[in-house]
């Protein structure tokens, strides 16, 4: 069978990818490697060209099939490749523990490590050995054999749990939906929600609308529905997804998955000699220790509560003032928040959405990102992608090309809720020299165009399309020759978030507005003064929203860090117990809010969610040189593009940081770009 996986095309062919490649292709791959690390790992004195190279060319050769099968099981999910997806995923975790373990393959790296000729190697491939050798003992190298295997069970156990806790918050998400017939009970809703409601009824064969959990559905209602028992329907169901709360109560219920994660990720910090998980996580991190993270969301909880609680007192006042509502709920939130927001400044979310269709946004980031950082962006339509709604472009500087991404941005079913960017293909050089380009899969969930009209987007939406731009950049433009640091690969992870959080700021400026905003009927730019409505609403509720990503960031932490066999901590309890201390709004009992926290459970932020406060901060003092110098100076761009982009995992991130900014980050640029200073307070 000639199996489209097994090919090194720098572009996977998707017209051509089936169901049952995939587990073939795998396991070819899998049985091919595992000889060829029998060999290599035999040398009595490996060099890097005769050990580590051969090494990422496997790497590599495994990745590049993994990553179509991984990418199709997000953005095409079905029952059958869900199920071939669950098969490889299990056996590339048990590969990868072997490896992590085979203690002749790790000898032989310190034997490249202690060649006299070592330090002549590049810092990258230096780097990557270091790398290399971490990971090894994080892997269970050291352990006795007994051991070995507890641990071995032990990630096998944690990759089928959590591909289990990720498939039932999809599950939980898609199954749930709402019919209305009467068109009064959307009052308030804007007309783009509505058309999306006509047509997620069309789709099921129903008459009327179709409310849904996906966010472009969820949203309009929890922030313009003025049916306050339509909220709260859509809330209740939205917050105990995967739980045993709400209307699917128990069915696909997280809560005794989540008990399992914990306890074997505790189980296997133990083995490897960490107190708890969240010790294990911080050694691949900038952080050097559990204290310097709770000392760094203590701080800036200390700074921003008193000013969330200021505005949520500001918001209750407003609710009982203006609507006579004494008993503001959770569900309310939102609304009343939008009410004000129009109130103070005149401007709401939908108002500014006519400015921002998709296709003049998508060009203008683009732009943004040629005058940064000197490339040029085309579309290639002519590419094979996996569904209509994806398309594929080419990254080149010069008619060089430098890498290549593919976009697919809008929601639908069988489409895993969210933002990312994911690698398809990682920049490296073989041993025969020959360069593989870097692609990175984006991948969103907007509003798609309904009935002939145009997706547009709020505000909101586009910055998430930088933020995932900005991953991408860094994942793109990667000049490391070395797979094991280039891109994003070797990052630390409280790191990773630096590119996609500074590439936000390019939403908020007057200069890159223009690039990325015009009406989508007449093409006129967006309008002096809804330019400074949107500027100086920028920070609206900013304690507000502060305190709610540090909530998630102390509960992620401490649930790991404050772990025990003894006393094994409850999420819910660890959650209200998070809240008390640092929340503004009152949540209600049935809230359940663990049960779909993908973040941690299945994705790769576990006691690693404070990486996104942690990136912010580097993020704002970042583009405050910019804000010095000129947004887009050519000068500091190109200073970000060498110092930052273009490193990857080759240097440790400090040093990066200081290379551009000159000294060491400072917390205060992330309160004053939020506005949260001890005048607000």
């Amino acid at each position: 069978m000639n199996n489209p996986l097994l090919t090194q095309d720098l572009l996977p062919k998707f017209d051509h990818v089936r169901i049952e490649h995939m587990e073939t292709a795998i396991d070819q791959i899998l049985s091919e490697n595992r000889m060829k690390i029998a060999t290599l790992a035999q040398q009595d004195d490996p060099t890097w060209e005769t050990l580590a190279q051969p090494m990422q060319a496997l790497d590599d050769h495994l990745s590049n099939a993994w990553s179509v099968i991984s990418h199709l099981n997000g953005v095409k999910n079905s029952d059958d490749l869900r199920k071939v997806y669950k098969n490889c995923l299990e056996k590339i975790t048990e590969y990868s523990t072997e490896v992590s373990q085979n203690a002749a393959l790790c000898e032989a790296y310190k034997k490249l490590a202690a060649r006299d000729d070592f330090r002549d190697l590049s810092e990258a491939q230096r780097k990557s050995v270091g790398n290399t050798l971490r990971d090894f003992h994080l892997g269970g190298v050291d352990l006795p054999e007994e051991q070995k295997q507890q641990y071995a069970a032990l990630s096998r156990e944690l990759a089928e749990l959590s591909n289990r806790f990720s498939d039932n918050v999809l599950d939980a998400t898609q199954n749930w939906h709402k019919h209305i017939t009467d068109a009064s009970e959307l009052a308030g809703v804007p007309e783009s929600a509505i058309d999306g409601a006509k047509q997620a009824a069309r789709q099921k064969e129903l008459d009327g609308y179709v409310i849904t959990l996906d966010f472009p559905s969820f949203f309009p209602v929890m922030t313009y529905c003025d049916n306050r028992d339509l909220r709260r329907e859509v809330y209740e169901a939205f917050v105990t997804r995967a739980s045993d709360q709400g209307p699917d109560a128990g069915t696909w219920d997280n809560t005794p998955l989540m008990a399992e994660i914990l306890k074997r990720r505790h189980s296997l910090s133990k083995l490897l000699g960490f107190n708890n998980y969240a010790e294990r996580s911080l050694a691949t991190k900038m952080a050097r220790n559990t204290d310097e993270v709770l000392d760094f969301l203590n701080q800036l909880a200390d700074k921003s509560k008193p000013v969330a609680e200021q505005e949520y007192a500001e918001l209750k006042a407003f609710a009982r003032d203006e609507y006579g509502v004494d008993d503001l709920q959770a569900w309310d939130v939102g609304y009343y928040s939008e009410k004000l927001r129009q109130q103070r400044y005149d401007i709401s979310p939908e108002t500014l959405r006519p400015w921002f269709p998709v296709d003049k946004v998508v060009p203008g980031l683009f732009r943004v990102a040629e005058k940064l950082f000197d490339v040029q962006i085309e579309a290639k339509p002519e590419v094979e992608t996996w569904h209509e709604d994806a398309t594929a472009y080419c990254i080149s500087r010069n008619g060089e090309p430098l890498a290549w991404f593919y976009f697919d941005l809008f929601a639908r079913q069988g489409k895993r809720g969210g933002a990312w960017m994911a690698d398809c293909r990682v920049r490296w050089r073989n041993l025969r020299g020959q360069l593989q380009l870097p692609v990175a899969f984006l991948t969103c969930n907007f509003t798609p165009p309904v009935d002939g009209k145009p997706s547009l987007l709020t505000h909101d939406e586009v910055t998430t399309l930088f933020h995932e731009f900005g991953h991408g950049l860094h994942h793109m433009l990667t000049q490391v020759d070395v797979l094991d640091v280039s891109g994003i690969n070797g990052v630390a992870w409280d790191a990773v978030e630096l590119p996609s959080q500074f590439l936000e700021n390019w939403c908020w400026n007057p200069e890159s507005l223009a690039l990325i905003a015009s009406h989508h009927e007449t093409g006129e730019p967006l309008p002096e003064d809804l330019l400074q409505k949107l500027l100086a609403a920028k920070n609206f509720q900013s304690g507000m929203g502060m305190v709610r990503q540090l909530e998630f960031s102390l509960f992620d932490f401490r649930l790991h860090a404050e772990f025990s066999e003894e006393a094994p901590t409850n999420p819910l309890d660890m959650h209200r117990k998070v809240r008390e201390e640092i929340a503004v709004i009152e949540a209600p009992e049935f809230n359940r809010f663990p049960n779909a926290f993908s973040h941690i459970f299945a994705g790769g932020y576990a006691a690693g969610y404070y990486s996104y406060k942690w990136a912010e901060v580097l993020a704002a003092d970042a583009f405050s040189l910019f804000e010095e110098k000129g947004i887009f100076d050519a000068e500091t761009g190109t200073s970000f593009l060498h110092n930052i982009l273009e490193k990857g995992g080759s240097q440790e991130p400090m040093e990066l940081f200081k290379a551009f900014r000159g000294r060491e980050p400072q917390v205060d640029a992330l309160l004053k770009q939020s506005g949260i200073t001890d005048e607000a307070a």
